[in-house]
């Protein structure tokens, strides 16, 4: 074979390299944020596996991750993935965030109020947090720190008509219902579609003695929910007992939907893990995740058509010149 035709196929060889597409830790990582962004906390864990594929120790992803696991109802996993990653920045707050947020739907309230304390300690107006801390202390019937933390919520988010709602019964719980109301009011001025909110505000008149008024709140929240207990009961309790309504102790609420609809609290609503194969494997309490193969961060560039022409042009000259050569 001649030198002429071994520097041809060698040039044709280059130009024929498959083109690999350039992807590392931080792409991946936007990638899987974006698509949290978008509520797809599926396609989110695929993308924060294949980040964590080149490097597994990388805080943003772990983090991301653990958003995403909140996001698929996987609580337990993802508050030890957002301690994977304080462990390396204790600062993140995307990370601070999901472990606390995972206390909370673990019922570990006192963990997730303490988890969100320390949240603001490095983001001061996070929304969403100061949501899900007010419902934390409202279960733990620590109404006055509830109701701190729903002043700042609904200060930042004024039409979350649950933040209304759960305020207002901070509120109710305290004796002060003339406020109680108020909120109930800024609730109903959102949404008049939630019958738990209604029922609520009937308990509050009925406190107040004001009877006419709490039987119509019952009767819209059952008018929304013609099958709700308490909003029967306590029409019941109107009617049957001659308008002489009697509340005792405080008002605890309980973790369960709201009648018609309730907006869950925090961020994070939680979709089924992603089948995924191979590769690198990332432990998280008991249970296996695969991340998807991906191919490792690479300098290769798509070649142009400029570069392609540039290439012939190349190839051409040597031609002319070896065959002037041989000639």
């Amino acid at each position: 074979m001649s030198a002429k035709t071994i520097i041809l196929l060698l040039l044709l060889v280059i130009l024929c390299i498959p083109v690999v597409q350039a992807e590392d830790s931080l792409e991946w990582y936007t990638r899987g944020q974006n698509a949290l962004t978008v509520g797809d906390y599926s396609q989110a864990l695929v993308f924060f596996n294949n980040s964590l594929a080149q490097d597994s120790m990388y805080p943003p992803a772990l983090a991301g991750k653990a958003v995403a696991l909140n996001g698929l109802g996987r609580h337990t996993d993802a508050v030890v993935l957002a301690e994977q990653s304080l462990a390396i920045k204790s600062s993140d707050p995307d990370a601070l965030n999901a472990r606390a947020f995972g206390l909370f739907n673990l019922g570990r309230y006192e963990e997730s109020v303490a988890a969100y304390d320390k949240l603001f300690t490095v983001q001061a107006n996070r929304v969403d947090a100061y949501c899900t801390q007010g419902y934390a202390y409202l279960l733990l019937n620590r109404s006055e720190s509830s109701l701190k933390a729903y002043e700042r919520c609904t200060s930042m988010d004024p039409l979350n008509f649950q933040s209304w709602n759960r305020k207002g019964l901070a509120l109710m719980n305290l004796g002060k219902y003339n406020e109680s109301l108020t909120a109930f009011d800024r609730a109903t001025s959102v949404t008049i579609k939630n019958a738990t909110v209604w029922n609520n505000k009937g308990q509050v008149y009925a406190r107040l003695s004001k009877f006419q008024e709490a039987l119509q709140c019952f009767n819209k929240a059952l008018g929304i929910d013609p099958g709700y207990a308490d909003a029967k009961m306590n029409k019941e309790s109107i009617m049957g007992k001659q308008q002489v309504f009697t509340v005792t102790g405080a008002t605890t609420p309980v973790v369960t939907a709201s009648r018609t609809g309730t907006i869950p609290p925090g961020a994070t609503p939680l979709p089924p893990p992603v089948k995924i194969t191979t590769a690198i494997t990332v432990m998280t309490t008991g249970v296996v995740q695969t991340a998807a193969p991906v191919q490792k961060k690479t300098t290769y560039s798509p070649a142009s058509p400029v570069a392609a022409l540039c290439a012939v042009i190349v190839v051409s000259g040597i031609v002319l010149t070896l065959n002037r050569q041989g000639k």
